[in-house]
């Protein structure tokens, strides 16, 4: 297991997206709201480097945010050449 210690992932969670204005985003100030496209009750998107990897809901531990984990997507299996000198 040692080798797995040496890999690193970046992990992005988006809670939700929205669409606006350059200008409208520059003159927004600290304590400014994003009305963002999705409920409260609604799952959030976990990335691994930029992969969809999973759902969650967003759970509070006292003062800190952090993610429970819903759903694992699973991803399709790699597509291989099959093989035509013999035995694998």
């Amino acid at each position: 297991m040692a080798t797995f210690d040496e890999i690193s992932i970046d992990i992005s969670v988006v809670l939700g997206t929205t669409t606006m204005p350059v200008h409208q985003l520059l003159r927004m100030g600290r304590g400014a709201v994003i009305d963002l496209d999705v409920a409260e009750e609604d799952d959030v998107k976990i990335y691994a480097n930029n992969t969809l990897v999973a759902k969650g809901q967003v759970v509070l531990l006292g003062e800190r945010i952090g993610i429970s984990i819903t759903e694992v997507l699973l991803r399709a299996p790699e597509v291989r050449p099959m093989r035509t000198d013999g035995p694998l």
